[in-house]
């Protein structure tokens, strides 16, 4: 059964180029299109996407503002932010409040097919990049306070933690580890539960505060 995708991005031009490339992938169809994030509400619950491309700066209403109002209650639509915006307060932002992935408008067209991809798999994307922004903004607000460090995670689990936070795949972690993708999702799992982190942002951030990762990782 193909992946229904819906696209809101106040371009029409733009709306037309991005049915064109997912449209020419194998397994997604656009269900519904809209111009700006009032559409948002009435896209998700009569066209019921597993995935939603957003833009971030619409007229009316933005990309951050919609998802902030309306992905509470549709948490298992995939979306996944399309944007100029490769500052890291635009980044987190959309990562805190549920989007999936981030791709910079600027991305080569088989980075979109990369990231329907791992969103269909129930990962994340982000433009490369925007993992360096992540990481380099996690450093200076970890640095602005102090962290203590919890000995709460197994040597596997900040093992999986470290690959995480550099953006590797479920899949190549799995096969890199000699694990099956079931067992990773498991510790990926037990890590969010035992550090009480909800996203891949606050691992990230985690993983920084804590010296498991640096920028030149």
């Amino acid at each position: 059964m193909n992946k229904r995708v819906a696209l809101v991005d106040d371009h029409a031009l733009v709306r037309a180029g991005l049915r064109a490339l997912v449209e020419d992938q194998p397994g997604y169809e656009v269900v519904a299109e809209g111009g700006d994030g009032q559409d948002v509400e009435a896209i998700l619950r009569q066209a019921r996407p597993d995935i939603l491309l957003l833009d971030l700066s619409m007229k009316h209403m933005g990309g951050l503002d919609a998802l902030r109002q309306w992905h509470g209650q549709y948490p298992h639509v995939q979306v996944l932010i399309l944007s100029m915006h490769a500052t890291a307060d635009y980044v987190l932002a959309a990562l805190r409040l549920g989007a999936r992935g981030y791709l910079l408008k600027d991305a080569a067209a088989q980075e979109l097919d990369m990231a329907l991809q791992a969103l269909s798999r129930n990962e994340s994307y982000l433009s490369p990049g925007i993992a360096q922004t992540v990481i380099s903004s996690a450093i200076v607000e970890g640095r602005s306070r102090e962290t203590s460090l919890t000995p709460v995670l197994t040597p596997r689990q900040i093992e999986i933690l470290r690959l995480i936070a550099r953006g590797v795949s479920t899949r190549d972690i799995a096969g890199g580890l000699g694990l099956s993708v079931k067992t990773v999702d498991t510790h990926r799992a037990q890590i969010m539960a035992r550090l009480n982190l909800h996203d891949v942002p606050s691992l990230v951030l985690y993983a920084v505060r804590q010296g498991l990762i640096s920028p030149d990782d």
